[in-house]
């Protein structure tokens, strides 16, 4: 039998994705969800699946052409008794639960330890309900992937609130300091060839986009930043009490961004002009805060978006915010998981900075930039103490927020991270 794989509409707006790599070639044996082929579009890049296990034997449109929705993109061969013909399934429809464990053997092999898998938005929504990070859980779908009954079962099973530990954490000290500096994330190293003096690369589609919208914003908004440092000691504390704990009841570490992200939810509410849009002569003001988090790719820069995040918990915010990120770095985001967002936070402080200067990301009014956690002299009381202090930058839209208002709201921002609500843990 033969089925169809076509490019799928990653989201209302899209109408055309460009294929980036073919991850298989004609004649590789493909299993049920398994990644054939990457494509990138204005909203978001992604991994596509297969829609049925059995033989590549076509590709009609090769790496950095842009093909329409729903357009046939290549061809498999099923083997007799293989999963019914269709086309791939949109981002926002995922295949019924009932139908993936009807086809897949319960005994499927459980991908490495760290390696990403495809999580359905099903699974991903009880996941973020009760603050589970879905790679604990065992998955009996094709290829290790998490069905429903799966993560029920783990539920279930008492695993959510109680998770081994791989390997013990060491004991934290009184006064924690900074967390390491991130990584290295972005281009790798160019090689000149012999007699060669320069090396000419195509923008991506993504750098591209990301040209655009910067230009756009920075023509668009009254870009004014404002700059306010807080001490971080007290959330130090408190991490380094819980983490352990954090990791033995919800299966994430308990980081900082969680903290941030609780106390710019509430100031949010108390300042909801930097919740906002300017639309025309009209100010727009949004009723739900979802918060946008800037990801550094190694190819660029995705903001997925926690909607809601007044509502989750800050263990549901750390395992939200980890989600994200993992998946952002896999190519695995639904177009929804980067669209709708109100505020934005991004964070130089991982790779060692003090602060950063962000451009305002359109149509929002504000973007929030975390520095660094530094430990450094600080006058309290006539008293030198050593403090973690970091600094908070914000760029916003000087049409809509005043420099008052602002710094306000960075004020209120500081107070909440001085004073944090240990019950809030």
């Amino acid at each position: 039998m033969r089925v169809d794989i076509v490019m799928p509409q990653m989201g209302e707006s899209i109408a055309e994705g460009t294929i980036t790599k073919w991850m298989k070639s004609v004649g590789d044996t493909i299993e049920r969800d398994e990644p054939i082929f990457e494509i990138s579009t204005d909203k978001v890049d992604a991994e596509i699946p297969s829609p049925a296990a059995g033989t590549l034997v076509e590709i009609k449109n090769q790496e950095g052409e842009t093909v329409p929705i729903n357009e046939v993109v290549a061809v498999i061969e099923t083997d007799a008794g293989a999963a019914a013909s269709a086309p791939v399934p949109e981002a926002e429809k995922p295949a019924p639960e009932e139908t993936e464990a009807a086809v897949t053997p319960p005994t499927a092999p459980q991908p490495a330890a760290g390696a990403s898998r495809f999580v359905s938005p099903v699974v991903r929504r009880i996941a973020d309900e009760r603050g589970i990070d879905p790679s604990r859980v065992p998955g009996t779908g094709a290829g290790g992937r998490v069905t429903k009954k799966d993560i029920l079962a783990f539920i279930a099973s008492g695993a959510a609130t109680a998770a081994p530990v791989s390997a013990a954490a060491p004991a934290a000290a009184a006064t924690p300091g900074p967390a390491a500096v991130a990584p290295r994330v972005g281009p790798a190293p160019v090689t000149f060839g012999p007699g060669a003096d320069t090396i000419r690369e195509p923008l991506s589609v993504m750098r591209k986009k990301i040209a655009e919208h910067m230009i756009h914003s920075r023509r668009t908004s009254a870009h004014v930043q404002s700059l306010f440092e807080v001490d971080m000691t007290h959330c130090a504390r408190l991490r380094a009490k819980h983490k352990q704990a954090y990791v033995d009841r919800h299966g994430v570490k308990l980081s900082y961004l969680a903290f941030v992200i609780k106390a710019v939810c509430d100031a949010l509410r108390s300042w909801p002009i930097l919740n906002s849009s300017l639309e025309g002569d009209d100010i727009v003001y949004k009723k739900h805060l979802n918060v946008g988090i800037a990801v550094a790719l190694d190819w660029g820069l995705i903001v997925p978006v926690v909607h809601n995040a007044d509502h989750l918990s800050v263990a549901g915010l750390s395992a939200k915010v980890h989600d994200l990120a993992n998946r952002a770095r896999g190519k695995q985001l639904n177009p929804d998981e980067v669209q709708g967002g109100t505020f934005t936070i991004t964070n130089p402080g991982q790779f060692g900075g003090l602060f950063g200067l962000p451009i305002i990301n359109q149509p929002q009014v504000a973007i929030l930039g975390l520095g660094g956690i530094k430990k450094r002299p600080v006058v309290i009381n006539d008293a030198i103490a050593i403090r973690s202090m970091m600094y908070l930058s914000m760029s916003y839209d000087h049409r809509v927020v005043d420099g008052a208002v602002a710094d306000q709201f960075l004020a209120q921002i500081v107070q909440a991270l001085e004073n944090f609500d240990e019950s809030l843990l």
